[in-house]
């Protein structure tokens, strides 16, 4: 028995190593049971492939996954665009509703000229804020019925032959010696109302005073009275004294600026003529007085720019109140209406 167990064993000892060697050379492998028989496990080339189908189906996974995440981060960053765009959008509408000016998609595809065109617009209305001059203060309009009404045989005579469409009425603000704001009115030659609406606008910018300025006619149309009450005026049918010649005030084309501290004077026959009389404390031009004007004053400035000429520069009389349009200007009116 002892030998039979013996030889027994050395034979299951040559299966096992020749089941063995078979194997490995199969590429299989083979798996001693308790009871020294042999069984065939999976084939490794299929584990094998099953493992990289696994790894595929892992990496799958893992790439689905990934896409996943990156398609729900996608959608995450879409959302998140999305909500800073309603947000941007909220946000421009609470800015718009604070007046605040924005861009948006429409000015993306419109053409450089709109744009340029939307700047100048956004620049006028930045300029018509900030200035302190409206249309309504500030304007130039034609001689209607009513203010017709009021010029009719005082500053527009009887006779007067500048027609009335070639005048012009001109409302401004000014400022007086006190820095108070007045309203302000005047009537001109047509050819000239917009250089004084212009220099009326920087004198009032610049706080310049000006006691007084009301239509002539307030006065009667009497120069004197007008000019002892310090007003500054313009349009004033009159012929020059001992001619037929229209004045440069009747023609409507010469403006006196605080006529009281600024008087006209001329000797005449020995008498110096003062006027208004009133003004005569004033011919003192090295004296320092209000609403004086000389060459360093703004007003004679601007008035000069403007192409006017001052009473003050000539020789044979002095009027420095007065700034008018220069002779050729006026001869040419004339010649249009005599």
């Amino acid at each position: 028995m002892k030998s039979n167990t013996s030889i027994k064993s050395i034979i299951s000892m040559i299966i096992v190593i020749s089941v063995l060697a078979t194997g490995c050379g199969k590429g299989s492998e083979s798996v001693l049971t308790d009871d020294g028989n042999t069984s065939e496990s999976v084939d490794t080339k299929t584990y094998k492939e099953a493992e990289i189908e696994d790894t595929t189906l892992g990496k799958s996974e893992y790439s689905n996954k990934e896409s996943n995440e990156e398609a729900g981060n996608k959608a995450s960053s879409e959302a998140r665009t999305n909500s800073s765009e309603d947000n941007s959008v909220d946000t421009a509408y609470d800015s718009s509703s604070a007046g605040v000016s924005k861009d948006n998609d429409d000015t993306k595809g419109a053409s450089d000229n709109d744009k340029i065109e939307d700047t100048n617009q956004n620049k006028g209305d930045k300029s018509d804020m900030d200035s302190t001059i409206s249309s309504e203060d500030f304007y130039i309009s034609e001689i209607t019925d009513e203010l017709f009404d009021r010029m009719k045989g005082k500053s527009y005579k009887d006779d007067c032959n500048v027609p009335r469409e070639d005048l012009r009425y001109i409302h401004i603000l000014h400022k007086n010696l006190e820095g108070d704001t007045c309203e302000g009115e005047m009537v001109c030659h047509k050819i000239i109302a917009q250089d004084l609406l212009e220099i009326f606008e920087e004198l009032y910018l610049n706080d310049y005073p000006i006691e007084r300025m009301v239509l002539i006619d307030e006065y009667g149309a009497d120069d004197e009275t007008s000019m002892t009450a310090n007003n500054s005026s313009c349009f004033n049918y009159r012929v020059i004294s001992h001619t037929t010649k229209i004045s440069k005030h009747g023609l409507g084309i010469a403006v006196d600026i605080n006529p009281l501290y600024n008087p006209y004077t001329k000797i005449v026959d020995g008498t110096r003529i003062v006027e208004p009389a009133a003004g005569e404390p004033y011919l003192d031009r090295e004296a320092d007085f209000p609403y004086k004007i000389d060459e360093d004053d703004l007003c004679y400035k601007l008035f000069i720019e403007h192409g006017f000429e001052w009473g003050g520069s000539w020789t044979s009389a002095k009027d420095y109140q007065h700034f008018e349009m220069p002779d050729f200007v006026a001869d040419e009116l004339r010649a249009t209406y005599d």
